[in-house]
């Protein structure tokens, strides 16, 4: 059913969540892996001129550790890839390139449930992306979050 899963993360907690779901329908599938990190172009553009160089490499290396967390989350093969741009349609562009047939996202990211005021990132890959998009929500603190990815109450 899946031959190339992307998991499209922020490095954030709450992306965690999507990663082990991605990562498991990778296992259940036999599919290739693949990590997507976007160094959001915007952020380094809207920083003081005389520090965007080193925004910029901040925001590649926190996205180095982002794509080292899923790799570390899993014995299989992890192709990884740390792009610049805007999230959303270099998300979509990955995908494209790499012949996927899922995108696995989280629903938040770094920037929280603020995001929903100006739309999120998931929403515009959802309404864009060539491919199916699976977007995982973080479980709240009083869910069942020991259960088995794939139950009801993992989904």
């Amino acid at each position: 059913m899946f031959e190339t899963i992307v998991v499209a993360t922020d490095g954030s907690e709450s992306v965690r969540r999507a990663v082990d779901v991605a990562l498991d329908l990778a296992d259940r599938f036999d599919a290739a892996a693949h990590c997507l990190y976007v160094v959001d172009e915007g952020h380094v553009a809207s920083s003081p001129e005389r520090l965007r160089d080193q925004m910029a490499d901040e925001l590649v290396e926190r996205g180095q550790e982002a794509v080292a967390t899923v790799r570390a989350a899993t014995d299989r093969e992890v192709t990884a890839a740390i792009r610049e741009g805007q999230p959303a349609p270099t998300i979509d562009d990955y995908a494209r390139e790499v012949g996927a047939d899922l995108v696995a996202m989280g629903t938040r990211g770094r920037h929280g449930e603020n995001r929903f005021l100006v739309g999120s990132v998931a929403e515009r890959v959802v309404r864009t992306c060539p491919v199916p998009v699976l977007t995982v929500r973080q479980l709240a603190s009083d869910e069942a979050a020991d259960a088995p990815v794939g139950t009801p109450e993992r989904v």
